[in-house]
């Protein structure tokens, strides 16, 4: 079994989730790590595809919301194609592939409708992908750093996801979610 993780991050701290999410998976299944700019637009062979981004205006990011961060501090160079784009010609390499998406999200705004993961969900639900997991991470600022306890929640997420692809191709029962442990 094989899963993909795709990421976006402008200050690193959604490729340490992506990472950590990875590495939970490894326990079950081969899994590759990819920045959203190398990755492959062709899921053939795929079991399991993982994508993430920061949230930036309760969605997933813009060429706008990418500059904002920018001026905030992001490096320039570090994302000049975001998920949302990446993710609107996408689609599954099979029938009902397993798809699973996260976002980061500053701990502050909680409360706060719309997130990044939600709107990477309708698009790769609108695809034909079927979703078995949407998570959030938490940030304690927009540079972050991650909140404690955080990137081992990613890794349990990621274990989770791993165990419910390699356990059946149809992935878990019930709604078709992974539970975060």
């Amino acid at each position: 079994m094989r899963a993909l993780v795709v990421y976006e991050s402008m200050f690193g701290n959604t490729r340490e989730v992506a990472e950590a999410i990875a590495a939970g998976l490894r326990g079950q299944v081969e899994a590759e790590v990819h920045d959203v700019e190398t990755a492959p637009q062709s899921l053939a062979g795929w079991d399991l595809v993982v994508a993430g981004g920061p949230t930036h205006a309760f969605s997933l990011s813009r060429p706008s919301t990418r500059a904002d961060a920018v001026s905030q501090g992001a490096d320039e160079g570090s994302v000049r194609v975001g998920l949302r784009e990446w993710l609107h010609d996408l689609r599954p390499g099979s029938d009902g592939q397993a798809f699973a998406c996260f976002d980061t999200r500053v701990s502050a705004v909680r409360h706060l409708p719309g997130s990044g993961a939600r709107k990477a969900a309708r698009m790769a639900e609108g695809a034909g992908f079927r979703l078995i997991g949407r998570e959030s991470f938490w940030v304690s600022g927009t540079p972050g750093p991650l909140v404690d306890g955080d990137l081992e929640r990613a890794r349990l997420w990621g274990t989770s996801l791993g165990h419910a692809v390699a356990a059946t191709d149809q992935g878990p029962e019930s709604d078709g979610r992974i539970p975060l442990p």
